[in-house]
């Protein structure tokens, strides 16, 4: 590293996993990969410290920090990015706060307006951060920085122009030495049911699809670029060797998105024995030859997850799903992947607006007999259920129609820390006004028979005795589709299974 200043960088990544499995955090270790050689910088992460905030306040002590930087993704990092932001500027105001992430770009104003977030990075910071950072050392105008929110001393917030997507390829490595000073890395490999130490990585940025319910969408619209099949390697086959990897989750928004990258690094990953995962769509993998699914699963590709959201086309339309999908589609997709022995994980956006309460409960009951359908016709179909929560993205049929119907996000960044609020961004309690407690309840009584019923293979610590006994118990209500009242599941789930959520909890 440089030789330490008073102008340090604190990288830090507030707390998000609950479940002692904690992925490598990524965002500020590509953060810290853009001014590895300019600046000395220091990382802290929310989910390996008993007390990230008395390592937060030994370093701002020492007075070698001047720029605290925190990467902010919605529900739970808010719990730690809002107070200890708000703690640094009332007890370090020299300090400058910048933020990052998927929730600082996508409520850029109410976090702007907060009085302690000082700058913030929409989208990729690879040259927006250390642009900015030199800027604030020499006193150079930041007011050009592409991918930069700022604001002026009369209290405009200021959103500069967007940057075109980087060669990803151009990019330096990401500086795993660096963490795995501070935190050994074999806590990040973490068993999976992909394998017993579990690689977390991102190889593209963006997606080139504009679904209207995606919060990538007013970020990257519709962009999209990736590493070659030869880097994403090279790196996998770094941590594999020094660390001992055997799998990977890919958490890019869409890896699939170019079959010949696919391919290619499918054919490079044949003699490493390694099961992968990674986020699709169906209507473009669908595309792909059958020789290139056969080979991806040679390969180790176990499961992928895909954005099913609806059966209903109509649906699709309006959510502005772009591409090619339909319902019919997904249904012939889910046979499809059964032939290679890929799991497909579908996730459905249940609650959309819709003009009367009528046409929500005839939206809710059509996509739960459609789950039924897809796991008639592929049992080992992962269902993952969300209840519609609206994102910021302005201009959208369906956002309009939203914001017609009544609702509205926080105007107050610390309202943001209620638990409603923070369910919301779980999208677990949706806040809309179209949506009854009535209907909330069907969708969630219907998953948690379905669950019950469908046990994810993903969960580990299930015995084959737990989900034979909660099989049956399940059995009659997913049968007559009785899906009220599950009490006698609920009190199985607290008590003897606590069985995992992959839509809380990830893989």
């Amino acid at each position: 590293m440089p030789t330490p200043t008073d102008n340090k960088v604190l990288l830090f990544n507030p707390r998000s996993a609950y479940n002692n499995k904690f992925r490598i955090p990524n965002s500020i270790l590509q953060v810290g990969a853009s001014i590895v050689d300019r600046h000395d910088f220091a990382f802290v992460d929310g989910n390996l410290e008993q007390d990230p905030w008395s390592v937060i306040k030994t370093l701002l002590d020492s007075g070698a920090f001047r720029y605290f930087a925190c990467t902010v993704m919605p529900g739970p990092q808010l719990r730690e990015a809002i107070p200890f932001s708000k703690k640094i500027r009332e007890r370090y105001p020299e300090v400058i706060n910048i933020w990052g992430g998927y929730f600082a770009s996508n409520q850029y104003k109410v976090s702007m307006e907060s009085g302690f977030v000082d700058f913030i990075i929409y989208g990729p910071g690879d040259k927006a951060f250390p642009a900015l950072l030199h800027a604030l050392e020499t006193g150079s105008p930041y007011e050009f920085i592409p991918n930069l929110i700022w604001k002026t001393p009369e209290g405009n917030v200021i959103k500069n122009s967007k940057e075109d997507l980087l060669d990803q390829d151009a990019l330096p490595q990401l500086p795993y030495d660096l963490l795995d000073q501070c935190y050994p890395l074999q806590r990040y490999l973490n068993p999976t049911f992909l394998g017993k130490k579990t690689l977390a990585y991102h190889s593209s940025m963006g997606c080139p699809f504009k679904c209207s319910f995606c919060a990538v969408v007013p970020i990257y619209e519709a962009r999209w670029r990736g590493k070659s099949a030869d880097n994403i390697y090279r790196d996998i086959k770094y941590v594999q060797e020094k660390w001992g990897a055997d799998s990977i989750e890919f958490h890019d928004n869409n890896f699939f998105v170019s079959e010949k990258r696919t391919v290619a690094f499918s054919k490079l990953m044949l003699p490493e024995n390694m099961n992968w995962w990674g986020e699709g769509r169906i209507d473009t993998i669908d595309q792909y030859s059958d020789d290139s699914l056969a080979l991806m699963r040679r390969a180790g590709c176990r499961m992928i997850f895909f954005g099913a959201e609806t059966g209903n086309d109509a649906l699709l339309q309006q959510m502005d799903k772009g591409g090619k999908q339909t319902g019919e589609q997904i249904r012939r997709f889910a046979a499809r992947m059964k032939k290679f022995d890929i799991i497909p994980e579908y996730s459905f956006v249940l609650g959309l607006p819709a003009d009367t309460p009528e046409q929500v409960w005839a939206q809710i009951e059509s996509d739960i007999s459609f789950i039924q359908d897809i796991k008639k016709i592929n049992p080992e179909t992962e269902i993952i259920i969300y209840v519609y929560c609206p994102v910021p993205t302005e201009g959208s049929e369906l956002y309009e129609r939203i914001t017609k119907a009544g609702f509205k996000f926080p105007e107050k960044l610390e309202d943001w820390l209620s638990p409603e609020w923070e369910s919301f961004d779980l999208r677990r309690n949706p806040l809309t006004p179209w949506l009854t407690p009535a209907m909330v309840r069907r969708i969630q009584n219907f998953e948690t028979v379905l669950n019950a019923r469908f046990p994810t293979v993903s969960d580990t610590k299930l015995s084959a005795l737990q989900r034979k006994v909660v099989r049956s118990i399940a059995a009659p209500r997913y049968r007559t589709g009785f899906f009220s009242f599950p009490y006698e599941i609920k009190i199985l789930q607290k008590f003897w299974l606590r069985y995992r959520q992959a839509e809380v909890e990830g893989m």
